[in-house]
């Protein structure tokens, strides 16, 4: 079980740093990145959302 993010995917939209700020944050490109411990967040709500709501499907749940 986890979260990842295609690095290589992402639009730095920071939907998911909107949805979720406990689970992810953005690089100094604008990037979405996992926080540390992030990725065993996956059964939280807030991490599907951000999930459902990234415009380029970049976050992945595992599990």
């Amino acid at each position: 079980m986890g979260v990842s993010v295609a690095t290589d995917r992402c639009i730095g939209a920071a939907m998911c740093v909107m949805a979720a700020p406990e689970v992810f944050t953005q690089d100094d490109a604008g990037v979405g990145q996992l926080l540390p411990g992030g990725a065993e967040r996956v059964e939280d709500p807030s991490v599907e959302e951000a999930a459902r709501a990234c415009p380029v499907q970049a976050i992945t749940l595992h599990g």
